[in-house]
């Protein structure tokens, strides 16, 4: 007989907590029952699938490959179960992987608005910019730009088409003046962005002439987070890149001056993205819906 359909589905939380007691507090149930049915697990298949210590559990080799295997089916599962028996209003746990710099969804109201339309829905929202599968990180969904999203995937518009502006503070442009042209951003101080650590810096793109292409500043400053980026631009730091919608409020008050607009065109916005299933779990139909009724609102 194979193994008990509960044990894969706790083996599944301790996997994407990475913690007997997280993964006990999003089953309802005791740590110690966590731990036990893991061990039972084990027992079964006759593998250690995690590593414990007093601070951290992890995955063993043999773990990795059953997460792996059985992230994807488990939440099909879950999801035609869900919607065999639940006749209430959407409950349950939702995770969903956000790039950080999608303002729309991060700044508050939408996510506010969504947990308080639906009270009996749990929203586990991971905030990274590293590109991950999210069916087999054991996510519900995701929100990046269209251009990176993969093809096999639903995507539902979260914003309109999107725009990238290079600010600077007023301070920075008395002392250093204003670039007029990408090739002149060589010449200044530069505030770049990159994803993660021993990963190059983003190249900042730029349009001309219906021609695209990218300029390599070498950043003084590199960061993966943008608040980051901001308050350092604000305080003078030099001229950093992002999204027209994440420095809007800095630029219409005047604490950021944007720069080189007529080599910036529009590109795909913000989408909320999931795998296509014949079975989607109503939790997550309920956050689809609320993010077309939020973008109708806007």
């Amino acid at each position: 007989m194979g193994p008990d359909l509960n044990l894969l589905r706790m083996f599944l939380a301790v996997a994407e907590t990475a913690s007997f007691r997280a993964a006990a507090d999003a089953l309802g149930v005791t740590r110690s029952a966590v731990s036990q049915g893991i061990r039972r697990l084990e027992d079964g298949l006759g593998v250690a699938l995690v590593q414990r210590s007093t601070r951290s559990v992890r995955l063993t080799e043999a773990g990795e490959r059953l997460h792996r295997q059985v992230a994807g089916p488990l939440r099909t599962v879950a999801g035609a179960l869900e919607e065999a028996v639940d006749d209430g209003p959407p409950r349950g746990l939702l995770r969903v992987h956000v790039s950080s710099i999608a303002e729309r969804f991060l700044s508050g109201p939408l996510v506010a608005g969504f947990a308080q339309a639906y009270p009996g829905i749990v929203l586990d929202v991971t905030v990274s910019d590293e590109p991950i599968d999210i069916v087999a990180a054991g996510f519900d969904a995701g929100v990046r730009l269209g251009e990176v999203i993969e093809q096999d995937m639903v995507a539902v518009p979260l914003t309109g088409p999107q725009r990238q502006v290079a600010v600077a503070a007023p301070g920075y442009v008395e002392a250093h003046g204003m670039p007029h042209h990408p090739r002149d951003l060589v010449h200044h101080r530069c505030i770049g962005w990159r994803p993660a650590p021993g990963v190059a810096p983003y190249r900042w793109e730029f349009s001309e002439d219906g021609r695209e292409y990218d300029v390599a500043v070498d950043p003084q400053v590199t960061t993966n987070d943008l608040r980051v980026m901001l308050t350092t631009a604000l305080a003078g730091g030099g001229i950093t890149f992002a999204l027209e919608e994440n420095v809007r409020p800095w630029v219409q008050s005047g604490q950021l001056v944007p720069m080189l607009r007529d080599y910036q065109a529009p590109f795909a916005g913000f989408f909320l993205y999931f795998p296509s299933r014949h079975n989607q779990p109503r939790k997550l139909r309920a956050l689809v819906e609320h993010v077309r009724s939020f973008r109708e609102r806007e």
